[in-house]
């Protein structure tokens, strides 16, 4: 009875038609309302064309729906900005243009160029849209230093949705140019402050980058995380002797010659190896860097670029959708011994499912390197950051079973109807460096049964294996 009441005595609000609704009336109508959407220091260009090009109104009843004319954000974006769209580039896509337009950018108008949300400069959060994701020259640990550019605006060394050949260093970190011409478009490397910071060694055509990390630094003067011990201790003239006719003088008649005085014990492994590495019967300095690097072994110009310059073929797997952590953000060496080895390929471990279950198996124990921040696999011959496994996944294997289903083998198994055995390894399934489908599995096949079907003919018998479906 309380709620009849309530029905007698409260009005019935009445359906108000929207303005859309009427055939005659254009895009025009709608910033009556929603003028603050064309107003601003920067309003997107698209706005001239109506709101109509990127929305929709729909009524049902009484109630009255603005959508979008697409799906999602990225698909109307992408109807005038296809350059834009990461599945058809080839190259380096930054993170949120991948999939969320909007993270970065107001679609209507904001303060900022571009509509940027907020600007790219200022060393916080809630100042820098940057920031907003990357940690940056923030939280700078005592006695280290921090780059000044900073201070300018991240769009000082890049542009955003630069993209290209991923193995340069231009693009992979969408930079406006790369160094040293970035670093001397600030730096004079005439100036006497400089000279006399690198002791009068020509440094003009110096890769900047090997020795400076362009952003922060635990060290002063924004010095790379790993250091070669004479250079750290500003020992050079163990290295070198004054420059000549500005060329860089060694001490040591090569490369190889003044490296081995310190490095024996990788000369004899060179030369031993029962499987020998070509690249590493060059010079040292062609792989490593003599000064500093991003990571231990100073490899240069980084630690996977550093192997695509002989193997061009590896340079191709760079292109494909789904790329392997190791192969492609660590390194060759995460896998591969690069001064030579025992096993084929120069692999870190006798067979393959030894060495993918270093990471991927139910017994992987990395361990913590506390002081430098870092996990060593492979009885700590290889080193990795410290979030390294925080993205790898763990297989649920026991007995060598449970891939990719339960009391599925990943190993070589006995086929019941025949007696024999059926070798398998982690590469019957995937490739080991990169690929189009999720899963890298082998030809770019799609993660469905027709894959399966590759071995598993019949359906309804699973024990019945045949390779290759015959």
């Amino acid at each position: 009875m309380f709620a009849l009441l309530i029905g007698l005595t409260v009005p019935r609000l009445g359906a108000s038609k929207h303005p859309m609704l009427d055939a005659k009336t254009d895009a025009g109508k709608c910033v009556e309302c929603h003028g603050d959407k064309t107003k601003g220091k920067s309003v997107h260009s698209a706005m001239a064309s109506g709101c109509l090009s990127c929305h929709e109104v729909r009524v049902n009843r009484d109630i009255t729906r603005v959508k979008l004319i697409t799906a999602t954000p990225l698909a109307v974006c992408l109807g005038c900005h296809a350059d834009k769209k990461a599945s058809a580039i080839k190259g380096k896509v930054h993170s949120p243009a991948v999939h969320e337009c909007l993270q970065c950018h107001d679609p209507h108008t904001a303060e900022n160029k571009n509509q940027l949300l907020k600007p790219t400069s200022g060393g916080t959060k809630k100042e820098n849209l940057c920031l907003s994701c990357h940690s940056i020259g923030v939280d700078i640990p005592k006695g280290g230093s921090r780059h000044a550019a900073l201070d300018m605006g991240c769009e000082t060394c890049h542009i955003t949705h630069k993209t290209g050949d991923p193995a340069q260093r231009e693009f992979a970190y969408h930079l406006t140019k790369d160094t040293p011409q970035l670093c001397f478009d600030c730096h004079d490397a005439k100036d006497e402050t400089m000279v006399k910071a690198h002791q009068n060694q020509p440094i003009a055509k110096a890769d900047c980058l090997q020795c400076h990390d362009p952003h922060q630094s635990k060290s002063p003067k924004l010095m790379q995380t790993f250091q070669h011990n004479p250079f750290k201790n500003k020992q050079c003239d163990t290295c070198h002797q004054p420059a000549k006719d500005g060329k860089v003088v060694l001490s040591q008649k090569d490369a190889k010659s003044l490296c081995v005085t310190c490095h024996e014990e990788q000369a004899k492994q060179i030369a031993a190896a029962k499987v020998q590495h070509p690249g590493a019967a060059g010079d040292c300095t062609d792989c490593h860097n003599p000064h500093a690097g991003k990571s231990p072994g100073f490899l240069q110009p980084n630690a996977v670029a550093v192997c695509l310059v002989c193997h061009s073929d590896q340079a191709e797997q760079f292109k494909k959708k789904h790329l392997h952590q190791p192969a492609f953000e660590q390194g060759c060496a995460t896998c591969h011994q690069p001064h030579g080895g025992d096993n084929a390929h120069l692999l870190r471990a006798k067979s393959v499912n030894a060495l993918c279950l270093e990471c991927h198996g139910p017994d992987a124990n990395p361990q913590k390197l506390e002081n430098v921040h870092l996990v060593a696999i492979f009885d700590g011959k290889v080193k990795l950051p410290e979030v390294y496994f925080d993205k790898v996944p763990i297989l649920p294997l026991k007995y060598g079973l449970g891939h990719p289903t339960e009391n599925h083998p990943v190993g070589d198994t006995l086929i019941p109807k025949t007696k024999t055995v059926f070798a398998m390894n982690c590469l019957t399934c995937h490739q080991p460096h990169s690929g189009n489908e999720p899963g890298m599995l082998v030809k770019d096949q799609k993660n469905n049964m027709n894959f399966c079907k590759t071995c598993h003919v019949n359906g309804l018998d699973l024990m019945d294996v045949r390779t290759g479906g015959n």
